[in-house]
């Protein structure tokens, strides 16, 4: 695990923590409940901090809210595309329809580059202005930080406090790319793919393994000259779905179109969603699907933190040095060179 890690979203964060007098767990939990947004944005805060103090109170805090984090209760949204897509536009569109459904939404974001980038959900806020300052709206961004899973695991754990807090509708968004979409996808119910209008060239550069992760795919930007090439490009994706190995819950994943500049199509997307979750709730699915992430969540995190620990340790760094130069002279294999690095630190242990 990269040591950049242990920073925090903000290099002021734990010092103004310090400073500022924590809360009594009780107090966290009952404002979380509450759906007091300020205290919900400061248990966050604790998640996202590495001090050892506040890690021991979010951790008492995502345990008291687990019992109302339930699959029956909300749902998570997972939502992936191209740079250029229309992410934001899309989310904000999709937003207001479900404000009008009187669901409650939180929008999350995994992006493991913001520690430069400050992630782009702090620029799509602006972007996304008719839900920013709605009251049933709750826009957080993702931690700073170089690594995936250590971005990922917080916001897993963001999540649990949100729906705490009574929101029924959590919108993950992926703003880096690569790995994020894995990411997202063990953490959601649903997967929702946007695509931009044109095939060919566009759908082969869409790698495989996405689509079919996906549930929904969505052509977006669907209006004015583009509408006729959102059609073909739907027509395309259809075909290329045909190639595609059949979900295990027996849902064939369907293509759509919208406008998320002109909000139009976003009503045909939520029927869809609506028909997973039926499909879904017919076959306790998704109770399934969420008890097998959350297996996935603590192996991941022991897996993170046995890594970090063995390249932290001060023994073993010292002998990787001598090890590596023999692995690049070619005096030593580098499986040979891994089997006595792993007995070091076993031994040590």
């Amino acid at each position: 695990m990269s040591q950049h890690l242990q920073k925090s979203i903000n290099p002021s964060t734990e010092s103004f923590l310090y400073k500022k007098a924590l809360l009594t767990l009780d107090q966290y939990v009952e404002g979380i409940r509450s759906g007091n947004k300020v205290i919900l944005g400061q248990a966050i805060t604790l998640v996202e901090s590495t001090l050892p103090a506040h890690q021991m109170l979010a951790n008492g805090i995502i345990e008291a809210c687990l019992p109302f984090s339930t699959a029956q209760e909300s749902l998570r949204i997972g939502i992936t595309g191209t740079p250029g897509v229309g992410k934001s536009t899309f989310i904000e569109s999709l937003g207001l329809f479900l404000i009008e459904k009187k669901k409650k939404i939180a929008v999350l974001a995994i992006d493991p580059s913001s520690q430069n980038t400050r992630g782009s959900i702090l620029g799509d806020k602006t972007r996304m202005g008719e839900i920013t300052s709605r009251e049933e709206v709750f826009i957080r961004p993702s931690p700073a930080g170089t690594s995936l899973g250590g971005v990922a695991r917080k916001t897993r754990e963001t999540i649990i406090l949100c729906e705490a807090a009574g929101y029924d509708t959590i919108i993950v968004e992926t703003v880096g790319v690569g790995q994020s979409e894995i990411a997202v996808h063990s953490m959601v119910d649903l997967f929702l793919l946007l695509l931009l209008p044109g095939a060919g060239d566009e759908l082969q550069g869409i790698k495989r393994g996405i689509v079919e992760m996906a549930d929904i795919l969505t052509v977006n930007k669907a209006d004015g000259d583009r509408l006729a090439l959102a059609k073909q490009a739907q027509k395309e994706y259809k075909n290329a779905l045909h190639l595609m190995p059949p979900k295990s819950n027996g849902w064939s994943p369907e293509v759509l179109i919208c406008s998320g500049l002109e909000k139009e199509g976003i009503s045909e997307i939520w029927n869809s969603i609506e028909s997973y979750l039926e499909l879904a709730n017919s076959q306790n699915s998704f109770d399934e699907k969420r008890k097998k992430q959350s297996l996935y969540w603590m192996k991941e995190t022991i897996w993170s933190a046995l890594k970090y620990s063995f390249y932290e340790d001060p023994k073993t760094k010292e002998l990787m040095i001598d090890l590596e130069q023999e692995v690049l002279d070619g005096k030593r294999s580098p499986f040979s060179a891994a089997e006595q690095l792993l007995k070091s630190y076993l031994n040590k242990k």
